[in-house]
């Protein structure tokens, strides 16, 4: 993944990076009872896979970033 700055003066960029964080906090981070670092990075894992692949996404149409995804890459 590359690392791009945001425009100044432009916020309507801003919400494209803090959603996937709001996101994070409130249904990720919330769950969370870890014992290790290990156990932790097993759980970012498994969360990035259901976000990517499961969680249906409002932006998305209720899919998940890889079903539309998909969607884009047969049309």
């Amino acid at each position: 993944m590359g690392h791009r700055y945001i425009k100044a003066g432009k916020p309507q960029h801003k919400g494209k990076v803090e959603k996937p964080h709001l996101a994070d906090k409130k249904e990720f981070c919330q769950l969370l009872s870890h014992t290790t670092d290990v156990d932790l990075n097993k759980k970012i894992e498994q969360w990035e896979d259901f976000y990517n692949f499961n969680r249906p996404h409002g932006a998305c149409r209720g899919k998940s970033p890889y079903e539309t995804l998909i969607y884009h890459i047969k049309k």
